[in-house]
């Protein structure tokens, strides 16, 4: 591919993304519900954790106040990583939409992927922000001590949303051969609903559960990017925790595009 063509790609994903913010930046009354319903969940778990930590002064290597900022943080950014519901593909291939987005000369996963990151932003930013604040003006909350902290919170965040669009990707595919592909994604939502740490901080999960979670591309979406925050990794580690989400988020970029040539292959097979 010659530069200029490189520059044209880049720039027509640079325009996919803008959409998807401008998309979701039109629908303001369901931002504000949204922000009013997060932080109200936020409420409800931190005084589930107050009530857990007054019998103890650490949980796994965390205090009061680091599972207060988890799940603060975690409540912030679990629209930005979109963890339910999201069916759009899934739709297009039962209407038959999916054939003329097939047609269309743009890469069909690096679309849908560029949207996202698009819509993650407007989400980390206007419901994200809001539900932190009110839970710092209640509670004592942790922020990052080194400035470099908020850097590296904000790209593993987006390297989250990567992680989650993949597994969202194929859940989605998977309509190509289920007729009902609902019941999969709903498997799959509180797979990685319990995985990710977003219900219980995986730092609470007891020995070997612990370890095979930390493991999985689930820890990558959710709780690696809350870890960053509190700063539970520096350097080197730090490093290992954003490669960690990239490893995971380029194998499964790849597996979705190998479902994607199964099911454009269904596609030609079905059409004739």
């Amino acid at each position: 591919m010659s530069a200029r063509a490189t520059c044209d790609a880049a720039s027509l994903y640079w325009q996919v993304g803008l959409r998807g913010f401008r998309r979701y930046a039109t629908y303001r009354a369901a931002t504000f519900a949204g922000v009013v319903t997060n932080t109200v969940f936020g409420f409800l778990r931190a005084y589930v954790f107050v009530a857990l930590f007054s019998g103890h002064a650490d949980v796994g290597g965390y205090d009061l106040s680091d599972t207060l900022t988890y799940t603060f943080v975690s409540q912030g950014i679990i629209m930005a990583i979109f963890l339910w519901g999201w069916w759009e593909i899934a739709l297009g291939v039962r209407s038959g939409a999916v054939v003329t987005d097939f047609s269309r000369p743009i890469d069909y996963q690096f679309y849908w992927l560029a949207q996202d990151l698009g819509r993650s932003v407007y989400h980390l930013i206007f419901r994200g922000i809001p539900p932190f604040i009110v839970g710092a003006l209640a509670f004592h909350l942790r922020f990052p001590q080194h400035p470099w902290t908020w850097l590296a919170f904000a790209l593993s965040v987006e390297l989250g949303v990567c992680v989650s669009f993949a597994l969202r990707f194929m859940v989605n595919l998977s309509a190509f051969w289920l007729l009902d592909y609902r019941g999969v994604g709903t498997i799959m939502q509180a797979v990685w609903t319990f995985f990710s740490g977003f219900a219980i901080p995986i730092a609470f999960f007891p020995g070997a559960l612990r370890t095979v979670s930390e493991m999985l591309p689930f820890a990558a979406m959710l709780a690696t990017p809350v870890n960053v925050f509190l700063e539970k990794a520096q350097g080197l580690d730090l490093a290992a925790a954003l490669a960690f989400q990239a490893g995971w988020a380029v194998v499964l970029l790849l597996v979705g595009r190998l479902m994607l040539a199964a099911a454009t292959r269904k596609v030609v097979i079905q059409g004739g």
